[in-house]
């Protein structure tokens, strides 16, 4: 009996000594994952919250959702009262085709302008040899003059003859002056018409300056019309209403939000002693706290640019006061990469989560 409880008892020691080892074992494994691991459950799920308002003042003519109604991109909201919009949108219209018939009016007159400053130029020139022409008579007038005189001296030409030729000098003379006279009205009239030539192109610049103003205009009109009819800027669900049909409305003012439920992140904070073993780009292990049963993978994707105590509405001053250290929490932005596209699973911006990161 001796020997077999002597046998027993060495048999007992081995399985006590393979247990405790597996202990250890499962120990080490479990402090090696663990170290590779940062865990935070201050969590949740983010999405997109477009808030709607209003680009106009006016009426309300028709609401066209429901609060909590999913709705579609492009799919018509609201719809408020567009005749005074319209009115405006005529308005800037018949401006516009306005100052393109400005802009005709005022190249014809420079085109007339710019012809009459030609017309003027060809008759300074015109003039010109006019002058060379009487100029040319007068000479002559006065050299037949003067031979008259010496022949007169001699009584070898009669005073008849020299009447005749003192009477066609001055008559030269006064065709000469005339014609210096002529051109230089002709030089004058020459340089106004190009001055006013001159103006009318720079009208040409003014008229297609309005054109653009009220094309400008026109455009506007249109985008205020185009406020007329609210419409989603993208899937998601409708609520939030704060408006109600034939309501008057001002322009900024908050109508309804619209819930993007197609696009969602983590927005996970972590402790700040964690952020060195963290590194953009690790894999992460999601847990719905609302579908515990529900597996999500993701990816931590990028740093807030601070802590969340620096984004508070009153930050903390350290500088005041007694002080007393707190452990800082940091946001990060964790991607979904497996995100359920079952229909019975409801998913909403700020359900809670767990967050697991794998820092290897």
């Amino acid at each position: 009996m001796e020997q077999e409880s002597k046998k027993k008892k060495p048999s007992k020691l081995i399985v006590i000594s393979i247990i405790a080892i597996v202990i250890v074992v499962i120990g080490v494994i479990y402090f090696i994952n663990g170290s590779a691991v940062e865990t935070s459950d201050n969590a949740q799920l983010d999405g997109d919250i477009v808030p709607i308002r209003s680009s106009v003042t006016a009426y309300i003519n028709d609401i066209r959702f429901k609060d909590n109604q999913v709705v579609k991109k492009g799919d018509t909201l609201i719809l408020f009262d567009a005749d005074e919009l319209k009115a405006k949108l005529a308005e800037a219209e018949a401006a516009l085709d306005n100052a393109n018939a400005n802009l005709l009016s005022v190249e014809n007159k420079a085109s007339a302008s710019h012809e009459n400053a030609n017309a003027s130029q060809e008759t300074t020139e015109s003039n010109q040899q006019s002058i060379v022409v009487a100029k040319t008579k007068l000479e002559k007038a006065q050299k037949d003059f003067d031979r008259i005189v010496e022949l007169q001296k001699i009584k070898a030409a009669t005073q008849e003859q020299l009447d005749n030729a003192q009477s066609n000098l001055q008559i030269a003379k006064s065709d000469y002056a005339k014609s210096v006279s002529e051109q230089e009205s002709s030089v004058s009239s020459s340089l106004g018409l190009k001055a006013q030539a001159k103006s009318e192109e720079n009208q040409i610049d003014l008229a297609k300056a309005q054109i653009k103003q009220r094309a400008a205009e026109l455009a506007l009109a249109k985008k205020q019309l185009s406020y007329a009819t609210v419409i989603s800027p993208c899937n998601g669900i409708v609520t939030k209403r704060a408006i109600q049909q034939g309501q008057y409305v001002s322009s900024g003012q908050s109508l309804c939000v619209v819930i993007d439920n197609e696009h969602f992140w983590i927005s996970a904070n972590f402790k700040e002693t964690q952020l060195a073993q963290i590194k953009i780009g690790n894999t992460v292990e999601i847990k719905l706290d609302a579908y515990p049963d529900l597996k999500l993978t993701g990816k931590v994707e990028s740093y807030s640019g601070a802590t969340g105590a620096k984004f508070s509405l009153l930050p903390p001053d350290n500088a005041t006061g007694n002080f007393i250290k707190i452990t800082q929490r940091f946001p990060l932005r964790i991607s979904i990469d497996n995100f359920p596209k079952e229909k019975n699973t409801e998913i909403f911006p700020g359900l809670s989560a767990f967050v697991k990161v794998n820092t290897k």
